[in-house]
């Protein structure tokens, strides 16, 4: 026992030293792309990031950027401290194994060398599978919640084993109290650890009761269900909607300022629940301590799991009547209990942090929950809307409308805001600005289980292949307020095709083959018969899948990953050995099934997917895969109980059992071997240093419009933790349609001035301004912007009433508006080489536009504004944002860089691909861009990465063909060389795009260059001509927008070599393009 004990402990902390050592040497050295940019800031400065918050994780970040040297190690640090999280959840996990194992295989006190050499080495093999698994070595490396969740996934389920242990001891329930904390705080990180509860609540079960049953595992499951209703719809929303009617009580009607009503309640829950304790412990007054209980139930907001009051008033009579009708009441339950609930409050309480932060007015202060009600809201996620999931509408339903034509909406729970004070004296009060709708769709339409509920058309299209419908037709009869119209419905049973084949297979058992069977490729897709499906290793199995003889691009990608299946193999006999291995082996296998189910195919429900993600998901799922690795140390002492079995006739032997465990190690060796290069990110700075490219390429004090997180995320990163450029300002458009951003757009951030919107909070705020109609108001001329503008922030109700409606909108009266330029007072400002395109007038043509939206309408205010002040402010556009954003703005843009400027200048080629500052642009690109370790062929670059470069390669190729058009050759030739050398074919393979610089160097007379260049792209379409020739038309079919552009590069490139005389060069790719068929859709 001493001996398993001491090495148990050893060979756990051995394995978080060797996770530790592997994430520390493949630690991203700064941020990542995607949200980490925003995380890493939000826990350096402790400012609110995106809804729902993670004060844990910030505080946590904060505790280890202390450590950094300079800001510019902030990132790494934090990057770090998810290293050793999730070495802590290897760790946790051998432990786990362990502790699993032995109860199967030591029989009473026989603690035999064999025993423990076996039950160390599935520990050791489950513990490494995971540690080098794709999905968890992933966000190992990078500063997200997810490594901290899964840490706290790990130590729950290693408390609830070290409480078995322990259970009979007089203090064992200290570790459920201790797990309860680590719940409460989890929900400060992720909500993901809520999950683990039904595998806590059966090993409670198995142990508590002598004969356990499959009856009483079903109702032990239903109790575990109901802790994770009761924890998240309950004590999570329920105590903020307390905390709101607190606040009303104490403002609205008490006249106290603002969160006094939050405050005071934060001390009544405390002395209630120390009341109930207090009567648990003393136990003076049986009737006195279930009133206690009950109130510190109602308290904590428990019972309040939804907005009907009826509903919420039933729970808390049911909750009376049951606590006061029990004749036996077990004290030490209810101690438990009301201990359980204080841990889980104290470490949710955690979240005072964002409302204080939000009070503060930080620079980054998303969805600004300065108060309870905007703190409700953003913990609810509000502003992602919500999906339908055991009921509703489909994506033919339309909603119900009456005689007139109206929507018909229920009104659901009020949404309270402060109110816009007009001057300073006034009291602080909450009003009602609206309520929440609920629209009614028509019943005939809706379905049990609804999976395919988006009405987008991209996401009808993939619904519809998905679902193999093969263009059925299923016409339901449905009454509208137009009359009897008949309606295609998806059945049911192509619902459940989408659900099996899309959202099981492709979003979740995709991801799971990833990590145990192996991986196709880094590239995202949607689908695609080449584009990120999971394969074997075997060419007889991955054939059908693939293809054979695959492009060399496609072999060579380092995401392309082969484990011959092992890990599932082994993880496979570890199931059926846990299964199988009687009483304690079947009470095992439920609890890792359920760990297992719950955090995986159970979130795949919830989560109710539409196709399209925008990146691949497979983080939401690495508790899943946790649970797995289990089952792959168990299958260690499968393969040793069948040597055991059938070649020792059941005889133990060290030597054997130390053999098998030596073998299955090579498992996470292959592992390790084949991930290592596309999870190693040492000296890849790409994120930060292309947020630094952006913010380069804008003149002091200007103004950027940003879009999506990868054009966002890593600008505020530099802002925020490195101190770089904090005089820009950067302005995310799809935020810009919320007042709280507006009002943080127009406010003074480090040294960035206010931006200039000429609209008032009381114009604009708690939802009055969220669009305008644009309307053609007959007046026979254009109107000047500034007098739109005015007329639409005018408060005269004149301005909204339109007769011949008969009804009142904010509207803008004119689609064709227009901004008088001083051509003189802004010479300056226009380039020397753009000097001819000067313009004095700007044309902003809406005819198109039915309405603006509020960003779209901020967005003009600023232009009015920067305008009448003779463009002395720089305001441009990232060309990462859409064209459906640009206003119609585009003829006055001109590209410096990864930004459009907008200048009084006036494009009209429509032909062109658009002015070019080629000055400012060559200056940025040559001299002030960074480049990240992408010119770097040791650094691993994963898709999000190489898109990045592909952009910077198209700025290249753009400011090479500008230059030519000015003559300008040798500046020409020195951009195309620095293409070249910066975004290699390592960093992202020539293609089609990359058939104008070759050209290029043609005309500037660098023909090896440009003969080379061609090569290498048409050598590469030839092999994915080959490619295509091995499969079969179908597949050939999916993949028909690929095989379209390999031919359409290979006609070009053969059209140029004949145009430059090459005949040679043409004639090679003519007669190979003839021997594999020219067009292969024309053969079946």
């Amino acid at each position: 026992m001493e001996l398993y004990k001491k090495l148990n402990n050893i060979m756990g902390w051995a394995m978080f030293l060797i996770a530790g050592i592997v994430y520390t040497l493949t630690l991203e050295p700064t941020a990542s792309f995607w949200d980490c940019g925003e995380f890493i800031s939000s826990a350096y400065k402790l400012e609110v990031g995106h809804p729902p918050g993670n004060p844990i994780f910030m505080l946590t970040g904060r505790f280890f950027a202390n450590f950094a040297s300079d800001p510019s190690q902030v990132a790494w640090c934090i990057n770090f401290m998810s290293a050793m999280f999730s070495a802590a959840t290897i760790l946790l996990l051998f432990w786990t194994i362990t502790a699993l194992a032995r109860k199967i295989v030591i029989k009473g006190d026989n603690y035999s060398l064999t025993n423990t050499i076996a039950i160390m080495g599935a520990g050791a093999v489950g513990a490494l599978a995971y540690t080098f698994s794709d999905t968890f070595w992933f966000s190992a490396v990078e500063g997200e919640v997810y490594a901290y969740s899964s840490f706290c996934t790990a130590l729950v389920v290693w408390l609830i084993l070290k409480w078995e242990n322990h259970a009979d001891e007089p203090h064992a329930n200290r570790y459920i109290i201790l797990i309860a904390y680590i719940i409460g705080i989890s929900i400060a990180v992720h909500l993901l650890n809520l999950l683990c509860i039904p595998a806590i609540v059966l090993i409670y079960y198995y142990k508590k009761w002598k004969e356990p049953s499959a009856k009483g595992s079903i109702i032990a499951l239903l109790v575990s269900f109901a802790l994770i209703f009761f924890i998240l719809y309950g004590l999570v929303p329920g105590f903020i909607k307390v905390a709101g009617w607190a606040e009303l009580l104490f403002v609205n009607v008490f006249g106290a300022p603002y969160n006094t009503g939050v405050i005071a309640y934060f001390f009544l829950v405390i002395a209630s629940i120390c009341w109930g304790l207090y009567e648990t412990f003393t136990q003076k007054n049986l009737n006195r301590l279930k009133l206690s209980f009950i109130v510190s139930l109602i308290m904590v907001g428990l019972p309040f799991v939804s907005e009907s009051i009826l509903l919420s008033l039933l729970i808390v009579a049911a909750l009376i009547v049951v606590t006061f009708a029990s004749k036996k009441v077990n004290i030490r339950l209810l101690n438990t209990v009301l201990t359980c609930i204080m841990v889980i409050f104290i470490g949710y309480s955690s979240y005072a942090i964002i409302l204080l932060r939000s009070t503060a007015n930080t620079p980054m202060d998303q969805n600004s929950p300065e108060d309870v009600f905007a703190l409700s809201s953003y913990l609810n996620r509000e502003q992602y809307g919500e999906r339908p999931l055991l009921y509703g509408y489909t994506y033919t339903s339309d909603i119900v409308r009456d005689a007139n034509g109206n929507p018909e909406v229920k009104e659901g729970k009020a949404i309270w805001k402060r109110t816009i004070k007009k001057n300073e004296n006034e009291p602080d009060k909450y009003v009602v600005t609206d309520h929440k709708k609920d629209y009614t769709y028509q019943p005939e339409l809706n379905m049990l289980f609804p999976r395919m509920y988006s009405n987008q058309s991209h996401h009808v299209e993939a619904y519809k292949e998905w679902s193999k419908d093969g263009n059925k037709t299923n016409k339901v009869r449905v009454k509208t307020n137009s009359g009897i119209r008949y309606v295609e419905k998806p059945t049911f049973a192509e619902n459940i095709r989408f659900f099996l084949s899309y959202q099981v297979n492709y979003m979740y058992w995709r991801y799971f083959m990833w990590n145990f069977a192996g991986r196709q490729n880094d590239i995202q897709g949607h689908g695609e018969l080449h584009k990120g499906n999971w394969i074997t290793g075997f060419s007889f199995i991955d054939k059908h899948i693939e293809g054979e003889n695959l492009p060399s691009d496609l072999m060579n990608n380092k995401g392309r990953n082969v484990y011959y299946m092992l890990p599932l193999l082994l993880g496979l006999i570890g199931l059926f050995y846990q299964a199988f291995s009687g009483q304690k082996g079947i009470e095992s296998f439920w609890v890792t099934f359920f760990l297992f189910f719950m955090t995986g195919l159970a979130i795949v429900i919830y989560l109710n997917q539409t196709p399209y993600q925008p990146r691949e998901r497979d983080y939401a799922y690495a508790g899943s895969f946790y649970a797995f690795a289990i089952w792959i140390g168990m299958g260690v002492l499968g393969i040793y109980s069948i040597i055991k079995k059938y070649l020792l006739k059941d005889r133990d032997n060290s030597i054997v059992a130390l053999a098998t465990a030596i073998l299955c190690l090579f498992v996470p060796v292959q592992m390790a071997a084949q991930n290592w290069d596309d999870h190693d990110r040492s000296g890849r700075y790409a994120a930060r240093d292309f947020g630094k490219n952006y913010l380069s390429c804008v003149e002091e004090n200007g103004i950027i419009f940003t879009n999506g997180d990868n054009d966002t995320f890593p600008l505020w990163y530099v802002q925020e933790t490195e101190g770089y450029r904090t005089d820009v300002r950067v302005c995310n458009l799809s935020y810009l349609q919320t007042d709280w951003y507006i009002d943080q757009m127009k406010s003074q951030a480090y040294e960035s001035t206010p931006l200039p919107i000429e609209m008032d909070r009381s114009r604009y705020g708690n939802g009055k301004l969220s669009y305008a109609y644009v309307l053609d108001r007959g007046y026979g001329y254009d109107m000047e912007l500034d007098k739109a503008m005015n007329y639409l922030i005018s408060e005269d109700k004149d301005n909204k009433y339109i007769p011949e409606y008969g009804i009142s909108i904010d509207h803008i009266p004119n689609s064709n508006l227009y901004i008088d330029v001083d051509s003189a007072a802004v010479a300056d400002k226009i380039p020397a080489d753009l000097k001819g395109y000067a313009t004095d007038r700007i044309d902003i043509e809406l005819a198109n536009n039915d309405a603006l939206m509020l960003n779209q309408l901020s967005v003009l205010s600023m232009l009015n504004s920067i305008a009448k002040d003779n463009w002395e402010r720089p305001i441009y556009y990232a060309v990462t944002v859409g064209p459906d954003m640009y206003l119609n703005l585009d003829k006055h843009f001109v590209k410096v860089g990864l930004a459009y400027r907008i200048l009084p200048v006036l494009n009209n080629d429509t032909e062109s691909d658009g002015l070019v500052d080629t000055e400012t642009m060559y200056d940025n690109m040559m001299n002030k861009f960074e480049w990240g370790g992408v010119d770097n062929p040791n650094v691993y670059l994963d898709e999000t990465v190489r898109k990045m470069t592909y952009t910077m390669r198209m700025l290249f190729i753009d400011l090479a063909e500008a230059l030519i058009m000015e003559d300008k050759y040798d500046m020409a030739l020195n951009v195309l060389d620095k293409m070249m050398e910066k975004i290699p074919a390592s960093a992202t393979k020539h293609d089609y795009l990359s058939i104008q610089p070759a050209m290029a160097y043609y005309s500037l007379g660098e023909t090896e260059k440009g003969k080379a260049l061609l090569t290498e792209i048409a050598d590469n379409s030839m092999e994915y001509m080959s490619w295509f020739r091995t499969l079969e038309y179908n597949k050939l079919r999916s993949i028909s927008q690929e095989y379209l552009r390999q031919e359409y590069t290979l006609k070009t490139i053969i059209q140029f070599f004949i145009q430059q005389g090459d005949e040679e060069s043409a004639e090679k790719y003519l007669y190979a393009l003839s021997d594999l068929g020219y067009n292969l859709f024309k053969e079946s």
